[in-house]
């Protein structure tokens, strides 16, 4: 069997140490790994006195990947002894090799992120590839997880408390150069013979290195958390991530415990301390719903797992965007920023240049930050063309209309958009609640009718819902999928539904804090439990947003397109407080100086005063945790309903574009995942409790049932 870890030693004594774990892409920190490394360190150890020094390398693309996410996230509580165990002799081995007495140097030729950046942080000196395919970083929280391999304990060490938290508490990544400044690593190397040459020179140079933690007379960099600087530092810090977690994420404030107790106690005892608090996030449900959506189902998503197979890829070369409001400029920036050229359209020359400025605006801010030349800047910059006439549209392979949501409108440049682009063009529309299908009768090749509906602002948004229409062929469908990955986005796939799913999911959540302050419950209440259920913003703030007033357009479009296709229009409680808001108090939202908040100029937003008087009702309040319910449930139960009418494909579309596009309690893992963790028969009993209390809305669809009835999962 080839072993994971080669152990050659060269005429000059230097062991090289090349990580190649067999039949895998990436180097992990599985069982192969562990066996390895004790078999590596125990011989290191037998031939010390005939070495001059250790090299750590790697075999694949990337140096180290990490953790084995399919070991961690079947940790259950009743394995945590054995688990706990086993992290102490990966962090066993890692110690033994940084006290070998001899150099070990880490020669890192690609990504080092968490576990493989651990293994470099246990070396005497690093040497990275300077290569912008390199990241170096413990991004372990984005996953529920903290660095468990010594990572917390180690980045103290090196950087002091309050330098190690954001690498440690955000996940922060960074490439090598950056890296070399902030002194993570000693140096650069421009390919794999200089990397290899530089940690030989080094070895040569320094035969008995010692880790600055492990010298005599090592004072902590910053000071240790009883010095007046952190004192103060930590005094405040608990209550700054508390405002940031709202307690639903436990490992960022079990990073800062095990970065503060840590550092009050000698090195071996910090790793003790680290591993009790990473055994308990392993084993926690928090850990689990992040890692099953945030890397399985996100993974699957982004190898193509909702793209329909047969059709080869398809690479966008020209597109036109029509519109160059907000949503049309953040398209024609994304756009240009993976290389493709833009044709970006309005009425007149001056709002399409007024949309191209929004992209110089955004390339500035990069320039002045020296994160990019100037000359990049105007090269980008050149790539979006503007224009007023349907004709500049030739050569275009896609078009993405972004107008107003008005059908009519939207009919009249589609459709004069496909005469002017290729022959085999796909169209597009950028709408988020009007049926594909029936906004695809505007165009003559209907099966190249889809929708692409971007969520704002589109640079920062990580999401592209793709709606597919009845006629929409599977080939264009295929395309729009690989636009989508082309510009850097993660694409979900759904059917033809009125709001699609997104739309929908996120109507609700509105509607029920709508709904509530009707009701006479405190707007404070339904605002800050939102927040503490883990959504970033409460119903009412998002609501001013988005502007009562387009809320209210959405509404009346669909119950004018329902009447007239003999359909009951829906009825819901939001709906008089929107009336009396927009009608009698004038309030259409943030745009237009205020909604439910007034927004002072210069200062921070408030609740409008009036809406105690107006509204809340001292008998009408209810539980905290019926108004947290309130908002994740009627969210989850909808999405059940997209499942149900199969509008939803996969449950990874359901979770991911929950999460990344409407912004559901991330620490829940997305809205099906948050059935599941909550327990089906449980949710169920807890939906019908809602439902006696609050409205028919919360009774749970028959699918729901099913699923309780046989104790399955999404």
């Amino acid at each position: 069997m080839t072993d994971a870890i080669r152990y050659e030693k060269g005429p000059d004594d230097i062991v090289v140490l090349t990580m190649d774990m067999p039949g895998q892409s990436a180097n992990t920190m599985n069982a192969q790994y562990r066996a390895a490394m004790s078999r590596v360190v125990e011989r290191l150890e037998a031939e010390r006195d005939a070495l001059a020094g250790v090299i750590i390398t790697s075999a694949k693309k990337t140096f180290f990947a990490g953790g084995d996410l399919n070991e961690l996230i079947q940790v259950s509580k009743a394995d945590a002894r054995d688990f706990y165990q086993m992290v102490l002799k990966i962090k066993d081995q890692l110690r033994r090799l940084e006290c070998l007495g001899k150099p070990v140097v880490a020669a890192i030729n690609g990504a080092a992120l968490g576990g493989g950046w651990e293994i470099c942080l246990a070396c005497h000196h690093r040497i990275a590839l300077d290569s912008s395919a390199v990241q170096l970083g413990l991004p372990e929280v984005t996953l529920g997880l903290l660095p468990g391999g010594g990572g917390v304990v180690r980045m103290v060490r090196l950087l002091g408390l309050e330098k190690a938290l954001p690498y440690l508490a955000e996940g922060k990544k960074v490439r090598p150069d950056a890296a070399l400044k902030a002194g993570l690593i000693h140096d650069l190397a421009s390919d794999r013979d200089d990397l290899l040459a530089k940690a030989r020179a080094w070895i040569a140079a320094n035969p008995a290195p010692k880790q600055p933690w492990d010298q005599a007379g090592y004072r902590m960099p910053g000071g240790t958390p009883s010095s007046p600087g952190v004192a103060q530092m930590l005094a405040i810090a608990p209550s700054v991530l508390r405002d940031k977690t709202r307690g639903c994420f436990p490992a960022p404030e079990k990073i800062l415990c095990a970065a503060v107790e840590g550092a009050q106690v000698d090195f071996d005892t910090a790793q003790l301390i680290e591993a009790r608090y990473f055994t308990e996030l392993t084993t926690g449900q928090v850990a689990k719903n992040m890692i099953g959506t945030f890397w399985f189902q996100l993974n699957e998503i982004n190898a193509g797992g909702s793209r329909p197979q047969g059709y080869g890829p398809c690479q966008t070369q020209r597109v036109g965007v029509i519109g160059a409001g907000m949503m049309g400029a953040g398209i024609a920036y994304v756009s240009a920023a993976a290389g493709i050229e833009v044709v970006l359209k309005d009425v007149s020359i001056e709002a399409a240049e007024k949309g191209k400025a929004h992209s110089a605006r955004l390339l500035d801010k990069k320039v002045s930050r020296g994160q990019m030349s100037a000359e990049r800047r105007d090269t980008f910059l050149e790539r979006i063309k503007t224009s007023d006439k349907d004709a500049d549209f030739v050569g275009c392979d896609l078009i993405i209309e972004a107008v107003f949501e008005d059908r009519d409108l939207k009919a009249n440049v589609s459709a004069a958009a496909e005469r002017a682009a290729l022959s085999d063009a796909v169209i597009a529309s950028n709408t988020s609640t009007l049926p594909i299908t029936g906004l695809a009768t505007a165009v003559q090749k209907q099966e190249r009718f889809i929708g692409l509906h971007f969520f704002s602002p589109v640079d920062k948004m990580p999401l592209v819902e793709i709606i597919k229409g009845e006629r929409t062929s599977d080939e264009t469908l295929a395309r729009a999928f690989d636009y989508v990955l082309q510009i850097k986005k993660t694409p979900i796939v759904v059917n033809d539904s009125r709001g699609f799913f997104t739309s929908r999911v996120f109507g609700t959540f509105t509607n029920e804090g709508i709904a509530m302050l009707g009701e006479g419950v405190s707007a404070a209440l339904i605002e800050n439990e939102a927040r503490k259920a883990g959504m970033p913003v409460g119903p009412l703030a998002i609501s001013d947003e988005v502007s009562l007033s387009l809320m209210q357009h959405i509404r009346r479009q669909t119950a004018q397109d329902l009447s007239a296709e003999g359909k009951p229009v829906p009825e819901h409680p939001a709906f008089e407080v929107l009336e009396l808001m927009l009608g009698e108090y004038k309030r259409p939202g943030k745009a237009a100086g205020g909604g439910f908040y007034d927004y002072p100029e210069g200062g921070k937003k408030r609740l409008w005063p009036e809406l105690k008087a107006r509204f809340e009702r001292a008998d009408r309040q209810i539980p905290q945790a019926d108004v947290r319910d309130r908002i994740l449930f009627i969210q989850a139960l909808e999405t059940v309903r997209c499942m149900e009418e199969g509008v939803l494909r996969s449950t990874a579309d359901a979770n991911i574009g929950s999460v990344f596009g409407i912004g559901f309690a991330a620490w829940s893992g997305g809205a099906l995942q948050f059935i599941n963790q909550y327990g089906i028969q449980d949710f169920v009993a807890r939906a019908q409790y809602l439902a006696e209390q609050y409205g028919e809305r919360f009774l749970p669809p028959a699918l729901l049932l099913e699923k309780a009835a046989g104790n399955q999962r999404f």
